[in-house]
């Protein structure tokens, strides 16, 4: 690993910190002008918090789900027990709500090659294909929802590039998995004209254990298992938005939520402060307002909504990142590694 590529990983990475900062503040200011801070405060003070147990209880159940579907989209490397993957699952999230760059989905695959010696290229396959299915119910929500309640204009050009990208990956990744020798044809003529032989070798492994991750996609059966699973996991989010609604002084229906989830979700996917600030709350306050939700009663709701998914499973998450006995330049190390294409050598025993 030289200097130089120290370097430049550093100033990539400074760049996508800045661009997400930026794009939280401009979330940010779309939506807080517009607020009446006392009127905030008060719906947060008249909320009715014991509703937020059973959403939090829910949404648990909707990550236990979340560590089923990782286990059948890796089980054609290893076959790993749910109850193993749960507290990998935690924390990534830990890692996604704390440190930018969306850290959390390289520290699992990293912990999951620590503890099960799946290459990372491997397991990050299988996690990219969770986020292209996720994005694709997201977008199923949206459009399910819009005949019952149509969208805020701000946010169709958006759904609709959105959409196109999703699309677009799914289609390639399911033509990747269905034709590997085609595949492997395309990456050997570009890889031969464009990459230095020196470099090849690193390359190449990162493309075969890639390829291996996305196995789980060359049979229609587990397309469908994902795909099913997804839309059942959102549900399950969906229905902790109801449970915390009831905490606030309005009603809207779960169609309403399920189109509020899809419009967040698919606006956290893009660039933004740790945590989601904004990206999510914008969104969230915008389409409830949209609906007749007073704006001060629908940005409590949100926040309160934000601190509910935010917090509950960042703690969680870092009793089992303590557990494991990882550091924070775990973080950096495990990043650094899969941006340089350099296999990461695991320390013999774990940290102390």
């Amino acid at each position: 690993m030289t200097n130089a590529s120290l370097t430049n990983a550093s100033l990539r990475r400074n760049l996508q910190l800045l661009i997400g900062l930026l794009v939280s503040a401009f979330f940010i200011y779309l939506t807080l002008p517009s607020l009446h801070l006392p009127d905030v405060l008060q719906a947060l003070a008249e909320a009715n918090y014991w509703w937020l147990l059973p959403g939090i209880a829910v949404y648990f159940g909707g990550l236990w789900v979340r560590a089923w579907r990782w286990h059948y989209a890796l089980r054609h490397l290893k076959p790993i027990p749910v109850r193993r993957l749960f507290p990998l699952i935690c924390i990534g999230y830990f890692g996604n709500n704390i440190y930018p760059f969306r850290a959390g989905e390289v520290i699992r695959s990293y912990v999951l090659k620590r503890r099960q010696d799946i290459a990372i290229p491997s397991s990050l396959a299988t996690v990219i294909i969770e986020r292209v299915f996720d994005g694709l119910v997201m977008l199923l929500f949206v459009f399910l929802a819009l005949p019952f309640a149509p969208m805020p204009n701000q946010y169709r050009n958006l759904v609709v590039l959105l959409t196109a990208l999703m699309v677009a990956a799914s289609a390639l990744f399911i033509w990747m998995a269905l034709r590997p020798q085609w595949m492997a044809a395309v990456y050997g003529w570009f890889a031969r004209r464009l990459l230095p032989t020196p470099i090849r070798a690193k390359t190449d492994d990162l493309y075969t254990r890639f390829m291996e991750g996305l196995a789980s996609l060359g049979h229609g059966e587990a397309v469908l298992m994902i795909f099913g699973t997804s839309i059942v996991i959102w549900l399950i989010e969906t229905v902790k938005y109801w449970f915390v609604m009831h905490a606030f002084s309005f009603q809207a229906g779960f169609i309403v939520l399920m189109l509020m989830n899809g419009l967040v979700n698919l606006a956290t996917t893009l660039p933004s402060a740790p945590g989601y600030i904004g990206t999510f709350d914008t969104p969230g306050i915008e389409t409830l307002a949209a609906f007749g939700v007073e704006r001060n009663l629908a940005a409590g709701y949100t926040f309160t909504l934000h601190a509910a998914l935010w917090l509950p499973v960042t703690v969680v998450g870092a009793y089992y990142f303590w557990r494991e006995h990882l550091r924070w330049d775990d973080f950096s190390r495990a990043r650094t590694q899969m941006e340089l294409a350099e296999p990461i050598e695991l320390a013999e025993e774990v940290h102390k």
